[in-house]
């Protein structure tokens, strides 16, 4: 029988998910995980000093696009290198305020980076769309009001939710099934009925964010509209290369949490949960400087000449 614990303080400690129990296969994973960190930080890096160093770069898309290479960094460094250590060292355990941390952080810059997609689609339909009221719509005033609210939205998104979480208490024991802090797993060790306002919470974040999808489908229809109609078979192949994998990324993600947050407990099994998570929580972030950059010549040209310049710099 459970026995109702008095607040969920009580608890001072949270066991993640172990991927495997074979020694050799938990080195393998932490391997993985390494490379796909450590090219995550090399590809976002990059897109930071390219822009911030190249005055040619410094438009509203590559300001967003900035700010996105940030939050990128920042979101996965918020689980990865969790699990990387827990794999290293064949261990678990998560303290109580780790966990919060790891929520508080990981919603804050999804949330942002959510909000963020929304207005590089807006700033991709107001620049192929309405090309000649750009400069009045994205000034420099502009741009920096909306990234500052994708920022804010982020952060009041973080409070709320973690607030809500970590304020249940918690009598099934301390088991996590994921490899990181990952709310629908802690609404799991609820004992009280509390739990369903975080759960109307979180259905009201999901319908906030299709809508922002819905918005971005909607730009890039017109894009796509407009598109069609250049004259100029590289415009359009220009304007498709950058808005087709930016449409697909946020697909991706809003779906795998989709399915990560608001599927049936009927449903649920650890292989699946660790595999709908890593897709939404590590492989945008890994992507994201790949789609961004390999496909767009003016940042590539950046890049090279950057990476020139620190090979002229050690000889």
């Amino acid at each position: 029988m459970c026995m109702q614990m008095p607040n969920s303080s009580s608890v001072s400690e949270f066991l993640l998910l172990a991927f495997t129990d074979t020694r050799e296969l938990q080195l393998l994973h932490f391997v993985l995980f390494l490379g796909i960190y450590l090219s995550a930080l090399l590809g976002n890096g990059l897109i930071l000093t390219a822009v911030a160093c190249d005055h040619h770069l410094h438009t509203p898309m590559y300001f967003f696009l900035l700010n996105l290479a940030l939050l990128d960094q920042a979101c996965i460094s918020t689980t990865v290198p969790k699990a990387m250590a827990n794999a290293l060292w064949d261990t678990r355990t998560i303290s109580y305020q780790g966990c919060a941390a790891q929520v508080f952080f990981f919603f804050f810059l999804v949330g942002a980076e959510y909000s963020l997609l929304t207005i590089m689609a807006y700033d991709r339909y107001v620049a192929i769309c309405k090309p000649l009221h750009y400069g009045s719509l994205l000034g420099s005033r502009a741009c920096a009001q909306m990234a500052a609210a994708a920022w804010g939205s982020g952060f009041l998104t973080a409070v709320l939710h973690t607030a809500n979480t970590f304020s249940l208490p918690l009598c099934r024991g301390n088991a996590v099934d994921q490899f990181f802090c990952e709310i629908p797993h802690i609404l799991k060790l609820s004992c009280s009925d509390a739990y369903l306002r975080e759960a109307a919470l979180l259905v009201i974040s999901f319908c906030l964010a299709f809508a922002c999808f819905v918005f971005i489908s909607f730009s890039y229809v017109q894009i796509f509209r407009a598109v069609l109609r250049m004259p100029s078979e590289q415009g359009r192949q220009k304007a498709f290369s950058t808005c087709l994998p930016h449409l697909a990324v946020v697909s991706l993600t809003l779906s795998t949490a989709l399915v990560a947050y608001l599927k049936p407990p009927s449903i649920s099994s650890p292989a699946l949960d660790m595999v709908v998570s890593f897709l939404y929580s590590v492989v945008p972030p890994a992507v994201n400087p790949l789609i961004y950059s390999m496909r767009n010549q003016e940042l590539k040209d950046a890049l090279w000449k950057l990476i020139g310049y620190m090979l002229l710099l050690h000889q």
